[in-house]
């Protein structure tokens, strides 16, 4: 097991002369014609002009606009999904097609400075990480307000659950090894929260991840955000991050507060009628016990699995 190292950097950027070691920049695409040109032209410039190796594989997935075509006029690698299967699915394709050993991941709309990627890569072989996450926290962040109350809420389990501050739970710009993702390659789901799950992943089993503050600009066209789709997700999401990463510590409260509740119970029925209720008093400790057995059990068999995948 690495020891995990959790913190955040000055937001400064330094001078990058060539890259540490050869990286692969995935880049997953859906409708994103409008922003994609301007992406890959700044990043490809950008990477050139650092030296090193590297290459960049944009997963078109199953745009109905001229996403694909657009890709193609750049010296990228274009990979194409005949449907739609979700951000989290692209990500894999192009993490399996990936030649390197390093993976930087980040957004087609133009919201994230991929001019930050080199310096990412180099923190990340320089101070031995597992994963570098560009954190959006920097003086300009352009998040719509309809997204910050679930972001925030989702934080708040995400620090729970961790036990430590995570500044940025689902950040589209990062840089991580390969082999560790692949560990964790069955967990992470083909939807928007593969970014979130993927951080809890590598946090609660004590990987090494730092925290590089950055900005965030506003998205070149259509916003793809469903507020009532969304909002259901994001409640799965929290289900899933809790229950998966920290069952116990979901179940134990529970259990805690069920136990309090068939003392209270039993100690009202016997002020009020003069006798415990006792049958429904120890249907409700019974269930605290039961709760608490549960939530015992489903952390063994959490923390079994990734020394199972790790072998």
């Amino acid at each position: 097991m690495v020891n995990s190292e959790q913190s955040t950097v000055n937001s400064e950027q330094s001078t990058v002369n060539t890259l540490l070691s050869p990286v692969s920049i995935v880049i997953p695409a859906y409708n994103e014609e409008n922003g994609l040109g301007p992406v890959l032209a700044a990043l490809l410039e950008k990477m050139d002009a650092v030296g090193g190796e590297y290459e960049v594989i944009v997963v078109d997935d199953g745009s109905a606009d001229e996403t694909a075509v657009i890709a193609q006029q750049y010296a990228v690698t274009v990979i194409r999904h005949q449907a739609n299967k979700g951000y989290g699915a692209s990500l894999k394709t192009g993490i399996r097609n990936a030649k390197y050993d390093l993976i930087c991941i980040t957004d087609a709309d133009g919201t994230y400075p991929n001019e930050r990627i080199p310096e990412l890569v180099n923190t990340l072989v320089e101070n031995h990480l597992d994963m570098v996450v560009g954190a959006r926290v920097g003086e300009n962040v352009n998040i719509p307000t309809i997204r910050k109350p679930a972001k925030w809420a989702l934080g708040q389990v995400a620090n729970y659950v961790a036990n430590e501050p995570v500044p940025d739970l689902n950040s589209g710009l990062r840089v991580f090894k390969r082999e560790v993702c692949l560990l964790f390659f069955n967990l992470l789901p083909n939807q928007f929260s593969f970014t979130s799950t993927i951080t809890m992943a590598m946090l609660t089993n004590q990987y090494q991840v730092l925290y590089v503050p950055i900005n965030y600009y506003a998205r070149v066209g259509k916003s793809k955000i469903r507020p009532i789709h969304d909002t259901i997700n994001f409640l799965r999401l929290v289900m899933r991050i809790g229950l998966y990463f920290a069952p116990l510590k979901i179940f134990l409260p529970i259990s805690f507060w069920l136990l309090v509740l068939g003392i209270l119970w039993g100690a009202g029925t016997m002020l009020v009628f003069d006798q415990i209720a006792d049958i429904s008093t120890l249907v409700i400790i019974m269930t605290a016990f039961q709760v608490f057995a549960i939530g015992l059990l489903a952390e063994l068999i959490n923390k079994r699995l990734p020394n199972y995948y790790r072998d």
